[in-house]
């Protein structure tokens, strides 16, 4: 995972919160469906950023379009209120239409997204451990940040399952408590990227190759979950996406392995893990930022 799904860290939740039903708020008054554009709104860093800056809006339901830069909220009050809390956020945020919503509209549902989204976390969180061993073992830099790469993802999908439904202090301390992980596991496959090449020891290619491989069946694995469910919601389009990416670093590894066994030099794991972990790192960090500004200018 990593910054802009270059990285991203960045991570998930279900697009739809039904927190509240889509007829009324409580002392809120009637619920407006309201749809803005938000050209700066493109991976899932910056869905979680928006949903934690809302959390203590009067809103029934969000529904996250990222490939189409839009967002639906179902919320009480005037859109001009919920208008002004996106616009610090500095993602180009503006007013496309609005409507009065009628009582007996359903709220939007994740269908059974929910599944999917544990069974993602579980196949990241598994790959974590197994690539973090094997790329000690191995005595490989891409590997290590290949994992941080992987708990990056099992991150943010375990803090979206954490947070469906739950207060905004607890969104809010959970999205908090993934990005110092992620920022520390950035930091640790940097650290050992370095250590490595001061080292100057050769890792195993072809157990790079294997591992990169078993992890690359993982990431097709997500893929394949997320697959048919990709049209149903932005949320899962999105998963798709980030999925996909992580196939490509799968790749990136598996290159690296070949071109160590090939030339005997531990170059190519030192660049692979030096450029995933920089991607890790950075995706922390714009979550981190992002989140704290949430919390402090809301």
């Amino acid at each position: 995972m990593s910054d802009d799904r270059t990285a991203s860290p960045c991570r998930c939740q279900p697009s739809a919160d039904t927190s509240a039903p889509a007829g009324s708020l409580p002392g809120k008054g009637p619920v407006q469906r309201s749809v803005f554009h938000i050209p700066g709104m493109d991976c899932p860093a910056e869905e979680q950023t928006i949903r934690l800056h809302l959390a203590d809006a009067p809103v029934a339901a969000l529904v996250f379009d990222l490939p189409g830069r839009t967002l639906v909220v179902h919320h009480g009050g005037p859109p001009g209120a919920i208008l002004a809390l996106l616009q610090p956020l500095g993602y180009g945020a503006e007013l496309r239409e609005s409507s009065a919503l009628a009582a007996d509209a359903p709220a939007p549902a994740a269908g059974d997204q929910g599944r999917v989204l544990r069974l993602l976390l579980a196949i990241n969180a598994l790959m974590f451990v197994v690539e973090a061993i094997a790329g000690w073992w191995a005595g490989s830099a891409g590997l290590v940040a290949d994992a941080a790469d992987m708990f990056a993802d099992a991150a943010v999908y375990g803090v979206a399952l954490y947070a469906v439904g739950r207060s905004a202090a607890h969104q809010r301390n959970a999205a908090r408590l993934s990005g110092v992980l992620q920022f520390g596991l950035g930091l640790g496959a940097l650290g050992q990227t370095g250590s490595r090449m001061l080292a100057g020891g050769l890792p195993v290619g072809e157990a790079m190759i294997g591992i990169s491989l078993l992890a690359l069946t993982a990431n097709v694995a997500c893929l394949l979950l997320v697959a048919r469910h990709r049209e149903g919601g932005a949320h899962m389009r999105a998963s798709f996406i980030f999925s996909a990416n992580d196939v490509l670093a799968n790749l990136g590894v598996i290159a690296a392995g070949a071109l160590v066994a090939w030339t005997a030099s531990p170059w190519p794991d030192w660049i692979i893990g030096t450029a995933i972990g920089i991607l890790v790192l950075a995706g922390a960090i714009r979550i981190l930022k992002l989140r704290w500004y949430s919390v402090t200018k809301t």
